[in-house]
């Protein structure tokens, strides 16, 4: 099974904010994304719109032809921006407004009746629901009882422990998985994933259908070209 990449372009986005106009090119780069074979086009807008901004939005959402992939916090602000533009999916991430980057997933069981609710929400507008989960098996019961679609194992611990013990740091993912796949969930993955360990979870994590790549993928591209990049990213989902 091939396994779809997603890449987030909020890195592309944090360069452009940083001279105040359109350059790079956020939405050039993310057609050519997609034109370079990527299966889908990640955003996560935060508060501060330090790099996507609400703004961008709406206009990528006119423009991806692939999936379009919106995740951040299920903030009031954040639920009528999504709804208002509705995505092919919807990955809820239980971060601080300060956050430097999503580090954590959600406690299905205390945050069960948000989850509940916000789901319902999304998926009354037609939108796949992900969940960004800790690759703990325990969590999967109160996901598949909130009505989710999709969960996004935070890949974060497994990349930080690749590299001394590749089989403990993915065992955990391989299990909790398989729990989501028997509840009826989709399996999606991200953080840190990168060219030295994504070939290893894809073989390892039996049925991933997507993963997320944004900052190792657009650190290969100065290296390699945004074209090949990607194509070497592809050849290690294959």
């Amino acid at each position: 099974m091939m396994t779809r990449l997603s890449v987030n372009i909020n890195k592309v986005a944090l360069i452009r904010n940083a001279r105040g106009a359109n350059y790079p090119d956020l939405y050039k780069f993310a057609l050519d994304c997609e034109r370079y074979g990527a299966q889908g086009i990640t955003v996560h807008p935060r508060p501060d719109e330090r790099h996507i901004k609400y703004s961008d939005v709406p206009i990528l959402r006119d423009l991806v032809r692939t999936e379009f992939n919106i995740e951040g916090n299920p903030t009031d602000d954040f639920m009528a921006l999504v709804m208002a533009n509705p995505p092919h999916q919807c990955t809820l991430v239980p971060d601080a407004p300060d956050a430097l980057t999503s580090d954590s997933g959600w406690n299905t069981v205390k945050d069960f009746d948000r989850l509940k609710e916000v789901t319902a929400k999304l998926k009354s507008k037609g939108i796949r629901v992900s969940i960004f989960l800790d690759p703990d098996p325990a969590m999967i019961e109160g996901a598949a009882n909130a009505g989710v679609d999709r969960i996004e194992l935070y890949t974060g611990g497994f990349a930080k422990t690749f590299e001394g013990d590749k089989e403990a740091a993915v065992k955990l993912h391989r299990k909790t998985a398989k729990v989501a796949q028997e509840h009826g969930l989709g399996v999606n993955a991200g953080h840190d994933l990168n060219l030295s360990n994504l070939r290893f979870y894809k073989e390892q994590v039996e049925g991933l259908l997507e993963v997320s790549i944004g900052h190792a993928l657009t650190v290969d591209a100065l290296y390699f070209g945004l074209e090949n990049a990607i194509q070497m990213y592809l050849n290690c989902l294959k």
